[in-house]
């Protein structure tokens, strides 16, 4: 063969071709310097497990059955041979769409179900595959039970769906949203009598019990509209083939005896003796092997897990056992004081960091969601779900996870539960010492309101969402010279709330008196700021339900410009507490966007764009030494250079 001249430049040519098209999707490490992105790779490859039952397989050996959860969702089901730690993994059969189990059960025939993104599906152990699997009512299973004839039951949320499913004759039935409220409801219970009668129990807004007849569809109601109370009922099924309920799981009493279809109130009931079944929320954690052994640990960060056995003192078998994940979903990206990039991600929970002058990356079990951080000094807060937790970071000191030990490092302040549950938002104000969390509401509540958090008295000062917009919470938060910061307010309820506020509206409030100077509603018809941000000359920039910029004057506070940006670069990046507008150098702002980079001239005000990311930018971000870093693809943590 003879190589010419021609064919060796065509080759190379090929090669540099293949080369820049790899790094602009991400391949690799390589910085593409066509567009400025680099991939800096996953933050956590972790998954986090929903659900987790022993069992034993067809041979009788003893199998560990979890469902894995990474940032597309409920992705498969992991076996771990409890023996020897070999794994074998099974992708659902359909796509999970970032939905995941928040009910399981494993069957008195040993098979494992869930049911979710509209989905019922089967694992049967013994065969080791999904045996079945069928489409149904949106959307989510929030209990399953299994009647005295084998069949198993699911209630979904959002709107009550019932489905049926019968493993020995393969008949399935879904018979719709049998309870719709104008609120999402979470039906946490489920129980079947021996006459063959479905009861379910739900939240959050107002609790009900409903009595479901599997012959004629009818879910009637047990609970009078002027005996529902917010928060969830509960019930069970007990040994006497009877269901007992009451109307809020807390109380202890108010009881009432189910069946047949008929309610009996009752009071107290003191004698409560469940039905044994394997089943549970996405917690699930069924230790106990049939031949008595139990997981003593179960780890999916350190691929670990531990089995002892009761019977045998000292007996404790350690394994290791691996699994695939694409890495848990990154909630938010920003920099500590020392010059470091750190996150943390959800489901698991976990903080990560990255150093770009060393390439040292680092991860660790962190507490709660982090769903929201500011810097003030030297020091991070983080304001988490749940219970609106407020965390107080100091990057210099060892990390130590401990709240027992006064070192304790991030230190947990204090909560702002029920008023703020799920923060959107940290806001450090200018006086150095006070931080302000603002988000949504406990479950089942309407309208959010503000934590003021001070670091010199160390008190905390708590407004009510009557004290700034009734019915509404704080989304986005900016401060203002002058002694005042600029609120901008969802209509959104807490979770399983009842939406009641019928547009969202921007404040103005004194920082000294913690009183509301000013308020207008200026979108009609949209739902939420999603961010605010400072301009120059006292402008601010914002962003109302994902499309429409805005330029508001806080001085003379009205409204300077307006426009659905949409069209343009479609939605903005989004999460429980968004990073949309990123501060530059030279008064510039950059605003990130699902499918990439703009920004806005301090002096024209307004937005050009900059680059289409390689991948989907799913959560903010950070300016440092001249890069943007943002959450890429759910999982990975990527930057752009600007200069």
């Amino acid at each position: 063969m003879v190589v010419t001249e021609r064919k060796i430049n065509g080759i190379l040519t090929a090669l540099v071709a293949i080369l820049l098209f790899s790094s602009a999707v991400g391949v690799g490490r390589a910085e593409n310097v066509v567009n400025r992105f680099h991939d800096h790779g996953v933050a956590v490859p972790i998954s986090a497990p929903r659900g987790t039952v022993a069992t034993v397989d067809a041979a009788g050996r003893n199998v560990v059955l979890v469902w894995l959860f990474d940032n597309r969702g409920g992705y498969a089901l992991l076996m771990i041979d409890a023996t020897t730690g070999k794994t074998e993994q099974f992708p659902v059969p359909f796509p999970p769409d970032r939905d995941g189990p928040f009910a399981t059960l494993l069957s008195s025939c040993n098979k494992y179900y869930t049911h979710f993104n509209s989905h019922f599906i089967e694992f049967d152990v013994s065969a080791r595959a999904f045996t079945f699997w069928h489409k149904t009512a949106a959307k989510s299973s929030m209990s399953m039970t299994e009647d005295d004839k084998g069949v198993i039951w699911s209630a979904t949320y959002p709107q009550c769906g019932i489905v049926s499913y019968s493993p020995a004759t393969g008949t399935f039935e879904d018979f719709g949203h049998v309870y719709k409220q104008n609120w999402d409801a979470y039906p946490r219970f489920i129980a079947a009598d021996d006459k063959g009668w479905i009861y379910f129990a739900l939240g959050f807004a107002a609790s009900q019990i409903i009595a479901f007849n599997p012959s004629t569809g009818a879910a009637l109601p047990v609970l009078a509209e002027e005996e529902r109370k917010r928060g969830t009922a509960y019930l069970y099924r007990d040994i006497d083939g009877k269901v007992y309920a009451k109307a809020l799981q807390q109380e202890t009493t108010g009881w009432c005896e189910l069946h047949d279809g008929k309610s009996i109130k009752l009071g107290d009931h003191t004698v409560i003796r469940p039905k044994a079944m394997i089943t549970g929320d996405q917690g699930l954690f069924h230790r106990s092997f049939p031949d008595g052994r139990r997981i003593a640990n179960l780890d999916l960060a350190e691929r670990g897990l531990v089995v002892e056995d009761p019977r045998r003192s000292g007996y404790r078998q350690e394994l290791r056992f691996d699994y695939s994940s694409d890495g848990a979903n990154i909630m938010t990206v920003s920099a500590a004081p020392g010059g470091t990039i750190f996150g943390a991600t959800m489901f698991p929970f976990q903080f990560f960091s990255y150093d770009p002058r060393t390439n040292q990356r680092a991860n660790r079990p962190c507490y709660g969601q982090w769903n929201t951080v500011v810097s003030q000094g030297e020091k991070v807060f983080v304001g988490g779900y749940t219970g609106g937790f407020l965390l107080e970071w100091d990057p210099s000191r060892p990390w130590e996870t401990d709240k027992n030990k006064a070192e304790w490092n991030p230190q947990y302040l204090g909560a702002g539960n029920p008023i703020v549950h799920r923060p959107s938002k940290l806001l450090a104000l200018p006086d150095g010492k006070t931080i302000v969390i603002a988000g949504t509401p406990d479950y089942g509540f309407t309208g959010g309101g503000l934590v003021f958090w001070d670091r010199e008295t160390r008190k905390v000062q708590l407004l009510g969402d009557r004290d700034i917009i009734p019915d509404q919470s704080t989304n986005a938060m900016v401060a203002l010279p002058g002694g005042t910061f600029l609120g901008g307010t969802t209509i959104a309820a807490g979770t399983g709330g009842a939406r009641k506020a019928r547009e969202p509206e921007l404040y103005l409030m004194d920082i000294a008196t913690r009183k509301v100077l000013w308020r207008q509603a200026l979108f009609p018809g949209l739902q939420e700021f999603t961010d605010l941000c400072q301009g120059p000359q006292g402008l601010v920039y914002g962003i109302v339900n994902r499309h429409h910029f805005f330029v508001f004057d806080s001085v003379n506070r009205k409204l300077i410009s307006r426009e659905d940006i949409g069209p343009r670069f479609g939605p903005t990046v989004w999460q429980q507490g968004p990073r949309v507008f990123i501060p530059g150098p030279n008064q510039y702002v950059y605003v990130l966007f699902t499918k990439g980079i703009a920004r806005i001239d301090p002096k024209s005000r307004s937005m050009a764009w900059l680059a289409d990311s390689p991948v989907p930018i799913t959560a903010g971000g950070v300016y440092l030494n001249g890069r943007i870093y943002f959450a890429g693809g759910s999982s990975r943590l990527y930057s752009y250079r600007v200069e």
